[in-house]
């Protein structure tokens, strides 16, 4: 498997593997391939933290990550992430997460946010956002809304993360 940053003749591709691959989640708006296409056009959008994963010589993964703000502090909101059904428990979203966050560190961020299975973001390190002190702008459960500090000082944040407009939050 390879993950590189998405290029933009990607763009149509990442458009149906992120609708593929919310066709049959759990818990969809159903518009994450139309908030990917915002977002990339919004000043929350960071073109190195736009990733895709090739398997087999073709996309089968994309993660995106974007400026989010809690209390004017710069943080990451990462979302969407999605994987083509066919490809999934394969290990290609954590690969994804786990060069996210590399990438991510080396640019200097320090703290990354999702909203998202509580099952599955714990296993590259997410714990509730709780205890960073942020705070969701809409009503969800604690265990679903999740932070990650990428270097060891997890200092409190406390306050309300601002996602870009294009959420529409």
């Amino acid at each position: 498997m390879i993950i590189r940053e998405e290029r933009k003749e990607d763009y149509d591709i990442v458009y149906r593997v992120i609708k593929e691959a919310f066709a049959t989640a759990e818990y969809t708006d159903g518009n994450e391939q139309d908030l990917v296409v915002n977002l990339r056009k919004s000043k929350s959008f960071i073109p190195k933290l736009s990733l895709v994963a090739i398997e087999d010589e073709k996309i089968v993964g994309h993660i995106l990550f974007t400026k989010a703000f809690v209390n004017s502090i710069e943080v990451l909101a990462l979302v969407p992430l999605s994987v083509l059904p066919k490809y999934q428990n394969r290990g290609i979203g954590l690969s994804l997460i786990k060069e996210g966050h590399r990438i991510a560190h080396e640019l200097g961020y320090r703290y990354s946010v999702v909203l998202g299975y509580s099952e599955y973001y714990p296993k590259v390190g997410y714990i509730p956002a709780s205890q960073y002190g942020v705070e969701a702008p809409f009503e969800v459960e604690d265990k679903n809304f999740m932070a990650i500090c990428f270097d060891e000082n997890g200092d409190k944040l406390n306050g309300i993360i601002e996602y870009d407009r294009a959420f529409g939050i």
